[in-house]
């Protein structure tokens, strides 16, 4: 039995490891496992997604073969364990891009499905799963599926976004697009207000690819923050950035995010993009991946790790309970340096579990401090429930069943494709097997 951990936690429960390499030997060795199983990549799902204590997780790192590409068309055939990373550094010289990338490109292709996975530009191009062209699944019977979405597109339907449980995905085929470089055109603007923050999203929407903004969550009423946007750039032959990557060395004592260090740093970054503001250019991973250039950067919360609190509320109600939301998180003073806001497109999910919806999200960070998190947490929730919004299960380790049944209406059609040679943490919290 060994310790596996998810990224918000440092630790976990312990489990029982099995590495997958040969595609030939897949099927003998899922189908005999001794304990139930379940696929796990890089570990980044925030919560118990990932993880199946007591169980068994079969690592898909070791698939990470490149099947076949089609230079005309962009169609790209991969093993499950292929990192976005990867895709992008091998593909974007040779124009092709992934349409959707979530915030670390070290994620796996298998994982990006299960989660279905958004990024940025949502209100244009929805979710990594509206760009996968076919699945082959392995159920731990023996049955390979191989769905799309017009192939078995139920089985494609409880798949994308289905945190891993119809199945152990072997492969799939996914659809990129084409980009000139790897520079887009950027323009960052500071607000003052939620207000603003609609405003600028409403404005950016037709004319900007990608959209995304950060908020002070210290900040109370005013909800100020910086708003940054962005599209693909006119492909300058520019030198690529050097690598600044760096690490957080070690896990210090106890969290370094805390209600010393949290206004003064707020303040201080949202001054320094203020003054920033303006046109530019990116290169794809700092506006991409900012979080990318700092390995381990999870250390910083100290021994207890940190929660991801993300939700998504309709945008009739959005503005409202986004302020509401911010107003108990500056109350409670255990606020974030990381708190993402942005809108999703009116967009139908791809799947019968997929979080993105269309709305205004909200994603931070909180470090664990136990008791007085969970209350926090709970305030939340109720704001959530009563807007009728729902919490992002990839980034979860806590939320109550009621709000995610809730919260997801197709969840009994989704429990009808359920592998039961699958579990994971997340599954007996909130499905009860």
């Amino acid at each position: 039995m060994t310790q596996v951990s998810a990224w918000g936690r440092l630790s976990a429960d312990t489990h029982h490891l099995l590495s997958l390499n040969d595609p030939n030997k897949i099927r003998d060795l899922i189908c005999h496992a001794q304990f139930p199983g379940l696929a796990h990549g890089m570990g980044r799902s925030y919560g118990d997604a990932c993880l199946n204590p007591g169980g068994l997780l079969w690592l898909t790192t070791g698939l990470d073969h490149f099947i076949h590409f089609d230079e005309g068309s962009g169609c790209l055939t991969c093993e499950a364990g292929v990192q976005l990373r990867d895709i992008q550094q091998l593909m974007i010289p040779r124009g092709w891009i992934l349409p959707v990338s979530p915030g670390t490109q070290m994620v796996t292709v298998g994982g990006a499905i299960a989660n279905d996975v958004h990024g940025k530009n949502h209100h244009m191009l929805g979710t990594f799963g509206d760009h996968v062209r076919r699945i082959k699944l392995l159920r731990t019977d023996g049955e390979i599926i191989v769905c799309s979405p017009t192939e078995k597109s139920d089985w494609f339907a409880a798949t994308v976004g289905g945190l891993g449980l119809t199945g152990l995905i072997v492969e799939a085929e996914l659809q990129l697009r084409p980009v000139i470089g790897p520079w887009l055109d950027t323009e960052t603007i500071h607000y003052n207000s939620l207000e603003e923050f609609f405003h600028l999203a409403d404005a950016s929407e037709a004319n900007w690819e990608h959209t995304v903004s950060w908020v002070d969550c210290m900040s109370g009423a005013a909800s100020r923050g910086i708003f940054m946007r962005a599209n693909p750039g006119g492909g300058l032959a520019l030198p690529e950035p050097k690598s600044g990557k760096r690490s957080m060395p070690f896990t210090p004592p106890v969290s370094l995010v805390n209600r010393l260090s949290l206004r003064p740093f707020n303040f201080a970054y949202y001054y320094l993009k203020k003054w920033q503001a303006g046109k530019g250019m990116a290169h794809y991973q700092s506006f991409f991946y900012p979080l990318d250039n700092l390995l381990e950067w999870n250390r910083m919360y100290g021994p207890k790790g940190f929660f991801q609190y993300q939700s998504v509320v309709a945008r009739d109600v959005g503005q409202a309970a986004i302020q509401d939301m911010l107003k108990e998180i500056a109350r409670s003073g255990d606020g974030s340096f990381l708190a993402v806001l942005k809108t999703f497109g009116n967009r139908q999910p791809v799947g019968m579990l997929s979080f993105a919806q269309a709305g205004v999200t909200l994603a931070l960070d909180f470090p664990n401090h136990g008791e007085r998190t969970h209350q926090l947490f709970e305030r939340l929730d109720a704001i959530v429930r009563e807007a009728g919004g729902r919490i992002y299960p990839a980034k979860d380790a806590r939320m109550p069943r009621e709000l995610f049944e809730a919260g997801y209406p197709r969840l009994h059609e989704f429990l009808k494709y359920r592998d039961p040679g699958i579990s994971s943490g997340l599954s007996r919290r909130l499905m009860g097997s």
